[in-house]
C-alpha cells in the first residue's frame, strides 16, 4: 500500500468529486482516479460508489474516512509540533558527561533556565559510552579522542600536567625526569593498578612510561584528593586542579615535560537532522567554555586580578 494515496482519497471524500478533488491537489483527474482505485485495491474493498452523475462513500468507505481522518489529523499535529521544536528548543536532551565537574552540572541549570520547553537527562560518567546503545544525544569529553564515527566539535584545547602534594614530595623526593616515575608512586586513571603506562613528550620526543602505585581510580576528582592526600603523583586536567595548585596543595613537577594535548570536545552520533534543542545546547557550552578561557579560569593559575585588587579562587563552576 501507498499511503500517500490515503490523502487524495480524503480530499475525493471530501470534496465529494474527482474533478474537484483533482483541482485542489494539482494533479490530473485521472491519477486521482487511477490513486483511488489502487487504494481500493490494496485495502480489498470499495469505498467509493461512482455513477455517472454522482459519487458517496459506501459504509466501509465512510468508516475507513473517519479512521484515516483522524490518523492524518495526528499526523499534521505531529508535523507543526516537529517544526515549533526546530524553532524554539524543545523537547528532552540526553546528555553524558565527566562524573564529577561542576561545570557541567552548572551549564546544564543555567541552560535550561534559559530555555524553559527543555528537559535533560543526565548520564555523568567518565568511562566512554555508546552514544547510540544508550540513546545519548550529545556527549562532553575531554582529552584526545580515539578515531570514531562520531561527530566531534571541539571547544577549548585541555592540557593536563603531572602534580603531588608537597609533603609527598618532600618524603619521596622531585622527579626530574620522566625514568624518575619508576622510584615513586603513581596515581594512576583507570579500573586497574596493573601495566599503566603514561605518554610524555620531551625535547626528545615522546616516550611511553610503565608507571605504578598503590591506587588506581577512576575519577578526576577521586585522582586529585588522592594527590593531595599525598598517595603519589597524579596525572591530571590543569584546571581542575586549579585551585588546589593555588592554594598550595599541590604542586607541578615534570614542568619541562608534558602528555599530549587533548581537548574538550561535544560528541554526538551524527549531524544530520540534529534538533535545534541540541544544537542550542552545545553553542552554548561552547559559548560558556569560550568564557571561561577569556577570563582565565581555565588556567591553572586562575584569572589575573584587576589592578590594585586581590586574587581570588575561580573555578570551572563560576557563572558569567
Amino acid at each position: 500500500m501507498d499511503l500517500n494515496d490515503i490523502p487524495i482519497f480524503l480530499k475525493v471524500a471530501e470534496t465529494g468529486s474527482f474533478t474537484a478533488a483533482a483541482r485542489g491537489l494539482g494533479l490530473p483527474k485521472t491519477t486521482v482516479s487511477r490513486r483511488v482505485a489502487r487504494l481500493e485495491d490494496a485495502v480489498g474493498i470499495r469505498l467509493l460508489q461512482r455513477t455517472t452523475r454522482s459519487l458517496h462513500l459506501t459504509d466501509a468507505g465512510r468508516r475507513y474516512f473517519e479512521a484515516c481522518s483522524v490518523a492524518m489529523a495526528a499526523v499534521d499535529q505531529a508535523n507543526r509540533r516537529t517544526a515549533e521544536m526546530q524553532e524554539e528548543p524543545s523537547g528532552t536532551i540526553r546528555i553524558s558527561g565527566p562524573a564529577d565537574t561542576g561545570f557541567l552540572a552548572d551549564t546544564v541549570t543555567d541552560f535550561m533556565a534559559l530555555y524553559p520547553k527543555v528537559s535533560m537527562e543526565v548520564v555523568l560518567t567518565d568511562h566512554a559510552l555508546n552514544l547510540v546503545e544508550e540513546g545519548i544525544d550529545v556527549a562532553i569529553r575531554a582529552g584526545q579522542l580515539a578515531d570514531s564515527s562520531l561527530v566531534a566539535r571541539k571547544l577549548a584545547p585541555s592540557r593536563r600536567a603531572f602534580v603531588a602534594s608537597p609533603d609527598y614530595l618532600a618524603t619521596r623526593g622531585v622527579p626530574e625526569t620522566p625514568a624518575d616515575l619508576a622510584r615513586h608512586d603513581c596515581i594512576v586513571f583507570g579500573r586497574t593498578i596493573e601495566g599503566a603506562t603514561w605518554l610524555i613528550r620531551g625535547a626528545e620526543g615522546p616516550e611511553t612510561i610503565a608507571v605504578r602505585g598503590r591506587i588506581a581510580v577512576n575519577t578526576v576528582q577521586f585522582a586529585i584528593r588522592a594527590a593531595v592526600a599525598g598517595l603519589g603523583v597524579a596525572l591530571i586536567p590543569s584546571p581542575l586542579a586549579g585551585q588546589e595548585i593555588r592554594q598550595g596543595r599541590l604542586r607541578t613537577v615534570l614542568e619541562d615535560y608534558e602528555p599530549p594535548h587533548g581537548g574538550l570536545y561535544a560528541i554526538y552520533p551524527s549531524n544530520r537532522h540534529m534538533p535545534v534543542a541540541v544544537t542550542t545546547f552545545v553553542d552554548f557550552v561552547a559559548e560558556r567554555t569560550g568564557w571561561l578561557r577569556a577570563t582565565g579560569a581555565m588556567s591553572p593559575e586562575g584569572p589575573p586580578p584587576a589592578d590594585g585588587a586581590e586574587a581570588v579562587d575561580v573555578s570551572l563552576t563560576r557563572r558569567p
